[in-house]
């Protein structure tokens, strides 16, 4: 079964159509990268797949069911998200960020148990932020409060992850923990991953899967040997790259191209 499948899908933001007739299925278990410039429409396809954004025509559907008959709280128990930008309101510490994490599996008023809390604290732990779990949000770097509100969708225990981004405010140490992190959550629990990146290399490295989307359309989709080569990227990037194999992983590692006349 497909976690994720979206079929014939346009979304559009007023008359401005920015995912065109766009068919995706994404199986269990996968870490699919989606990847491509500003403006290719992957943010949108992202919040698509949530939910977050109704399409125009088309469908979603998740493990099978489709997406638009499932409420809000329905979703968050199948997808965990982690947004390009968090914004926090009120002075919540990191501990009270990451136990919102839960909120999905509790009714109404009901607090945390024993098994939410354990949840909450497995999610700091591995995030490296357990040591920020008293202080306020908002004294954190940018860096710190990726790497929270990273811990935020861990502790929700979800089968699917979306994550937009996520590391594009971490140095290179968190960048690498948090992509080995969903690396390990998958072994055990055959999390389903959905991430967008502006990083070609970090997501050629981590990646099962490539989608290159060109203009709301996938341009490139397999693997990432497949996807990353001179002439895709500089049809979408348009931009000249020289294209090697990692000396270690042998997967693409792109290069800016400075050669001369």
């Amino acid at each position: 079964m497909n976690a994720i499948e979206l079929t014939h899908v346009t979304v559009a933001y007023g008359r401005n159509e920015v995912v065109h007739d766009l068919s995706l299925a994404i199986p269990v278990g996968q870490l699919c990268g989606i990847v491509g410039p500003n403006g290719s429409g992957k943010s949108t396809l992202l919040k698509t797949i949530n939910g977050v954004v109704e399409p125009r025509a088309g469908s979603v559907q998740v493990t099978g069911r489709p997406l638009a008959r499932m409420g809000r709280r329905e979703i968050a128990r199948m997808q965990a998200v982690v947004p390009q930008e968090t914004v926090v309101a009120f002075p919540f510490s990191v501990g009270e960020i990451v136990s919102m994490g839960r909120a999905p599996h509790l009714g109404a008023l009901q607090f945390e148990g024993t098994e939410d809390l354990a949840a909450v604290r497995r999610a700091l732990e591995v995030t490296d932020t357990l040591q920020f779990a008293d202080r306020l949000l908002s004294e954190l770097s940018g860096g710190e409060k990726q790497r929270v509100v990273i811990a935020r969708a861990i502790a929700q225990e979800a089968p699917q992850m979306l994550l937009d981004e996520p590391t594009s405010f971490l140095d290179l140490k968190h960048q690498l923990t948090i992509y080995e992190l969903i690396g390990r959550l998958r072994k055990r629990s055959d999390l389903t991953v959905v991430v967008v990146s502006h990083d070609v290399n970090l997501a050629a490295q981590h990646c099962d899967r490539l989608v290159m989307l060109k203009a709301g359309r996938i341009y490139a989709d397999g693997s990432p040997a497949e996807v990353l080569t001179k002439d895709n990227i500089l049809a979408v990037y348009d931009t000249q790259v020289v294209v090697a194999a990692h000396p270690h992983t042998a997967a693409p590692w792109v290069m800016p191209y400075c050669g001369g006349e």
